[in-house]
């Protein structure tokens, strides 16, 4: 018997909440074995990014290389690609070989709004990698990068968006954890009544071969958000590195992020966003 494997490719995460370090301890905690390719350091911490240092691409590729050579790897995870080179690269190595199910998390605007990636990044991502995918993960102003158009602002945009995506090359799940709430509508001129849960789920729109898929889940009041993205991502790819379908482990992954927010607030780890609690079902 063969234990799963889940390989990332992705960033260094020095206060442990995000990027590489976020996708082992979610491997681990679901019961596959983590592998890792590095393509970028970072100075960071709950507070934000401060600093970038990329690998050299042929280094990336290198790595990326061995891995693949020697482990079984059932399903890979790709997050921040910090340059057009690295990201042409893991296209490169990815292209001349069979290829295991693939989750690309494309780490392209932070929370902030701001941009951690030029737009060659994006343009290389969209013409070379996206199309070798399974499925990729964008939050809402990746998908906006992405499109070139306006970030979607309702769950019927969302569906919109995620099948533009779905068309150029790959299965799309857009992450609605960003979306605010909507304004209620008046009902025959007068001021409608709007449930209290109307707007305490957070709704992902997957698009796939299928069709249209939502998933839901309690919108969690909390400020322990560091890496989430990461964390749904590689939860997805260990689902597949254990060979469940993607719906199945899209769904799953969104169940255990929704747990490990809910579990952030108890570790009391920086003084900003802290993280989510990967180890929550084992605590």
């Amino acid at each position: 018997m063969t234990t799963p494997i889940m390989l990332s490719v992705a960033g260094s995460d020095p206060s442990g909440g995000a990027g590489i370090q976020a996708d082992l301890k979610t491997a681990t905690a679901l019961g596959v074995y983590g592998a890792a390719v590095l393509t970028s350091l970072t100075a960071q911490n709950t507070h934000g990014v401060t600093g970038i240092h990329p690998v050299p691409a042929d280094f990336v590729a290198d790595q990326l290389t061995a891995v693949l050579e020697d482990l079984a790897v059932g399903a890979i995870k790709i997050g921040m690609l910090a340059t057009p080179e690295i990201a042409a690269a893991v296209a490169d190595v990815l292209r001349t070989r069979p290829r295991p199910a693939i989750v690309l998390d494309p780490v392209m605007v932070a929370t902030s709004g701001d941009r951690l990636v030029t737009p060659e990044v994006t343009e290389v991502i969209k013409e070379a990698l996206l199309p070798l995918c399974t499925v990729i993960t964008p939050n809402l102003p990746e998908t906006a990068a992405l499109l070139g158009n306006l970030a979607p602002h309702s769950p019927d945009e969302m569906e919109a968006a995620a099948v533009a995506l779905r068309d150029l090359g790959c299965a799309a799940l857009i992450k609605g954890g960003h979306l605010q709430p909507e304004s209620p509508e008046p009902v025959d001129g007068k001021p409608s009544v709007r449930r209290p849960d109307q707007d305490a789920m957070s709704v992902d729109v997957l698009a796939d071969d299928s069709g249209i898929t939502h998933y839901s889940a309690p919108r969690i009041d909390t400020t322990n958000t560091h890496g989430t993205g990461c964390t749904l991502s590689s939860a997805i790819a260990s689902g597949l590195a254990r060979g469940a379908d993607l719906r199945t482990a899209v769904g799953a992954a969104k169940d255990y992020l929704t747990g490990a927010l809910r579990a952030g607030a108890q570790l009391g780890i920086g003084s900003g966003n802290g993280p989510v609690d990967h180890l929550w079902r084992n605590r």
